[in-house]
């Protein structure tokens, strides 16, 4: 491996979320010390997963299928949908085990210092389910900061057209906490606990 593909390689790693410059010099080396071992199966599974992972055009969600399996499950309740910000909040509120509804991720929220507004988001389609009957409660998951407080009072405006129970998570989920960071007790009770915004 010429010197210019370890650099490329830890340049790449730095711009992971929670990777610096130092990490990714860390993470390159023990990487390449493990090249059998661990560099080219991870290159193998990251060729697969760019090859054959889709965004689910029904909820938004990451998977191998389109419709994901989690729309497809027919176990699950599809009078209750879950509006969450991103795919790692959905893939949180899964490993609680205690929501078993359906989903849509909304892939942020509103920011207005960051310029993105309802056109920047998949806020239409939750709306659309909603609206087209069958759903009778919305559960607004969204994080507990400004941003995530001031989408949820959007589309809880926009839903209540359709007559559906509106609420959020309540008791466990800290002002400015964010739901990926916490843990499956904590996120189960916040789920059991919800309340109408209305």
């Amino acid at each position: 491996m010429a010197h210019s593909d370890i650099d490329h390689l830890i340049q790449l790693l730095a711009k992971l979320p929670g990777l610096g410059p130092r990490s990714a010099r860390r993470a390159t080396l023990y990487l390449i010390s493990r090249r059998e071992s661990l560099l080219a199966p991870l290159s193998a599974a990251m060729a697969e997963a760019a090859l054959n992972v889709k965004i689910c055009g029904r909820c938004g969600n990451l998977d191998t299928v389109d419709p994901c399996s989690i729309c497809q499950d027919i176990t699950r309740d599809p009078s209750i949908l879950c509006v969450v910000e991103d795919v790692s909040d959905l893939w949180a509120l899964e490993r609680s085990e205690a929501f078993k509804g359906q989903y849509h991720v909304l892939g942020g929220t509103l920011s207005a210092l960051d310029g993105v507004g309802p056109d920047e988001l998949n806020i239409e389609p939750p709306i659309g389910r909603v609206l087209g009957g069958g759903i009778d409660e919305v559960i607004l998951a969204l994080n507990a900061t400004v941003d995530g407080q001031t989408t949820s009072h959007y589309l809880s405006e926009r839903l209540s057209e359709g007559g559906v129970n509106i609420t959020r998570l309540a008791h466990g989920v800290p002002v400015g906490g964010e739901l990926d960071y916490l843990d499956d007790g904590t996120l189960s009770a916040a789920l059991k606990s919800r309340r109408s915004l209305g």
